[in-house]
């Protein structure tokens, strides 16, 4: 049985990380608003044994600077390599793979209590909720400038006097340098892309965004101006899986986080998430974990 999806918070990092105390404090920094990493693989090695999949309620942006990791994001499995600049937004779930022992990043979190840099409505367009993750590779430069920030932005929170307006203003030149390189990402992709996987990567977004009230192929095919048959077709041709495999994942794991971190009833989960009746939903739910939603969500992790 796969494993429920478990909150990773900066908070629940800072308490794993406490344990550990002046063995991580020259690599990781986290207060109630901020997370600055600087490489160590045993920051790696103590966030994977929480057991993951994990849950993200915040905005990660992070740069793979040694090793590999094979990861889902969001029902999508991507390798990640030394240079690759990663963001991972909230409401993502994320579950590795596999993960070379000598894998390091650095990279900062932000909190939902962090002070966003940005007038409501103006976050860069990489940020406003369009996208729930991305991953590209950067040139030395790019990736040279993504370093120098988060090095100044480890020497500012560590001065005595803890400047929230420098803090806000580095992190807000760090978005705007991630939202750059990913607009010029997307434009070089749209050039080169195919039509199939055009229309299975909207499909995959629009699933994620949908899914926790629309469950039937034909509203995503609606959305999308394209036969169910066209659609079913093309996922299949381009993902080796069904349109129908994809929803029920996204299914699945949205409702395991509902039943894993709320206090919410199977009854009110399921006419949350527009099921017929919560029978239909039990049923569903036992047929696709083998267990009913009472039964996950009084069982260990």
């Amino acid at each position: 049985m796969n494993r429920q999806p478990k909150l990773m918070s900066l908070s629940r990092m800072r308490d794993i990380f406490n344990a550990y105390g002046e063995q991580l404090r020259e690599h990781a920094f986290i207060n109630s608003e901020i997370a600055i990493v600087q490489g160590d693989p045993l920051i790696f090695r103590l966030v994977m044994q929480q057991q993951p999949p994990f849950v993200i309620d915040d905005h990660r942006l992070g740069i793979i600077t040694r090793g590999e990791l094979i990861a889902n994001f969001n029902l999508v499995e991507k390798r990640l390599t030394p240079g690759t600049l990663v963001f991972i937004g909230p409401g993502s779930i994320l579950s590795p793979v596999s993960i070379s022992p000598d894998v390091e990043l650095c990279g900062i979190g932000l909190s939902p209590l962090f002070p966003m840099p940005f007038a409501p409505g103006q976050l860069p367009s990489a940020f406003n909720g369009q996208m729930r993750d991305f991953q590209l590779l950067a040139d030395e430069a790019d990736l040279d400038t993504a370093r120098r920030i988060i090095d100044t932005l480890w020497h500012v929170v560590h001065q005595p006097d803890y400047n929230r307006q420098t803090v806000s203003a580095l992190v807000a030149a760090q978005m705007h340098l991630y939202d750059g390189l990913y607009q010029r990402y997307i434009d070089r992709q749209q050039s080169l892309m195919s039509r199939e996987q055009t229309i299975f990567d909207r499909f995959i977004y629009l699933v994620n965004r949908h899914c926790q009230h629309e469950h039937q192929l034909s509203f995503y095919a609606q959305k999308m101006c394209l036969t169910e048959r066209y659609l079913g077709t093309v996922i299949r041709q381009a993902s080796g899986r069904t349109a129908k495999a994809w929803i029920d994942d996204a299914i699945m794991m949205r409702a395991k986080v509902e039943l894993r971190h709320t206090e919410k009833s199977a009854a009110q989960i399921a006419d949350e998430m527009h099921f017929p009746t919560p029978s239909f939903f039990s049923k569903y739910f036992k047929r696709m974990t083998g267990l009913t939603p009472m039964e996950y969500k009084r069982s260990e992790s």
